[in-house]
């Protein structure tokens, strides 16, 4: 996998300038219009990671691919983007809308902005709004831009409660999947635990070459708690035991390396730690019926 977009390597292939303030005390924040879609103008961006994140309101048909993920935006939508997750939108037609990207270090006093689930690998990125919806998205960012180009002392302050609001916003749009939970208890502590040292681990690549933690004792060992007490928390609150969740997420970004990486299927293996290839292979044909090299040639 290529490694990830930096700021300043956006604003080379996007614009070829830099901003002098792109690394500045407070955070980088910026603001775009996305260009009208024209005949014959590439309208792809690349599939990779960004060191930046990026919230966006985007109108007209595309297509955006999120790790195995592709995700049909039939008329307007609104998606969000972290560091994290490697992504890229293919637009089709009537291209219009408009983005914000910032970093961390922008955001740093709303705490790790990573754990809400808009910005999760397992988590929704991209939700498709009705015209309603697209409305009150738009006022948001109608007020982010009057901000930006204010002299307004705490401007920045007025524009990150309103990503926050943004963040909000998509959050309320996702999936009521924690509606008929219990409070919040020591198994789904335990859980949630087990699944941010999981996530940890990823995305495999060139500077984070192999995982270190593979199994359900591994995983104890290290969230101090005994095995059989992982096991219950875990399948608990997912309903899953935590062999079949790690192999979910295993699977999973073996798929993302077979169709977006130039590692051949050995090095694959040996990243996801698999200690032969052959035990890969028959890891990947038991749960997708299919070898690694037909999946990446299909």
């Amino acid at each position: 996998m290529d490694k990830p977009e930096s700021l300043e390597e956006f604003y080379k292939r996007k614009f070829n300038w830099l901003p002098e303030n792109i690394r500045n005390d407070i955070g980088h924040f910026n603001m775009f219009r996305l260009e009208p879609y024209s005949q014959g103008k590439t309208t792809s961006i690349p599939y990779r990671r960004r060191d930046f994140y990026k919230v966006m309101l985007v109108k007209g048909k595309s297509e955006v691919y999120y790790a195995d993920q592709v995700i049909e935006v039939k008329k307007q939508a609104l998606a969000f983007s972290n560091p994290l997750i490697p992504y890229k939108w293919e637009h089709h037609e009537n291209l219009k809308g408009q983005y914000c990207i910032f970093n961390q270090h922008f955001m740093h006093d709303f705490g790790n902005i990573s754990q809400y689930e808009i910005f999760q690998p397992t988590g929704n990125h991209v939700f498709e709004l009705s015209d309603q919806q697209v409305e009150e998205v738009e006022a948001v960012f109608k007020k982010m831009e009057t901000d930006f180009s204010s002299e307004y002392k705490y401007k920045y302050d007025s524009i990150r409660s309103l990503i926050l609001e943004l963040i909000h916003y998509g959050l309320k749009l996702q999936p009521n999947t924690l509606a008929d939970r219990q409070p919040f208890n020591a198994a789904q502590r335990i859980s949630a635990m087990f699944l941010e040292l999981l996530e940890r681990q990823f995305p495999v690549e060139d500077n984070h070459p192999q995982i270190d933690l593979r199994s359900a004792s591994e995983f104890a060992e290290h969230l101090n708690v005994h095995v059989n007490h992982l096991n219950r928390a875990v399948k608990e609150t997912t309903g899953k035991t935590t062999s079949q969740v790690i192999a979910d997420r295993l699977i999973q970004e073996a798929k993302v390396l077979l169709k977006h990486s130039k590692w051949n299927v050995s090095d694959i293996a040996y990243a996801l730690g698999f200690s032969e290839v052959t035990h890969f292979n028959n890891f990947f044909k038991k749960h997708l019926k299919t070898s690694p090299l037909k999946f990446r040639a299909g």
